[in-house]
């Protein structure tokens, strides 16, 4: 019976401190493609090319990309943190819970303000994906 408390008793602490999930940022932008090796994105992190719908790590940094094939344009999907949020004197980076080394998602640096004050995030331009062409019929001549 004793054991049955114990175990409850780290079941609900556990619960209790579950980390939310951190928010993760796409966005498309164009892909580096090597000239000997078409058709394939150049993963730079880890000096490599990459097939079309396969992912990888971008250790050092936090977070993963994608390389996408869209209408013969080879395009990277980025997932990371997103920008760091503008400075902000009443918001903190939080130690006890960025753990840098952590596998992505989990990397992503977590913040603590005082009551009251939000983070302000910069806005970083994307490569939308590409849409398929609206055909239209040609005039008639």
């Amino acid at each position: 019976m004793k054991f049955v408390l114990i175990f409850a008793s780290f079941f609900v602490y556990a619960v209790c401190e579950q980390k939310e999930e951190p928010k993760i940022f796409r966005r498309y932008i164009p892909a580096d493609v090597l000239r000997d090796f078409p058709g394939m994105c150049f993963a730079s992190t880890l000096c490599a090319t990459v097939e079309v719908g396969k992912t990888w790590e971008l250790t050092p940094f936090c977070g993963r990309s994608t390389c996408v094939s869209q209408n013969d344009a080879l395009l990277e999907l980025v997932e990371d943190c997103g920008p760091l949020p503008l400075a902000n004197p009443k918001c903190q980076l939080d130690e006890e819970k960025t753990n840098k080394t952590a596998k992505f998602p989990y990397c992503c640096p977590s913040f603590k303000c005082e009551a009251g004050a939000k983070l302000e995030y910069p806005d970083i331009p994307t490569v939308a994906p590409v849409k398929e062409a609206e055909t239209t019929p040609a005039p008639k001549a």
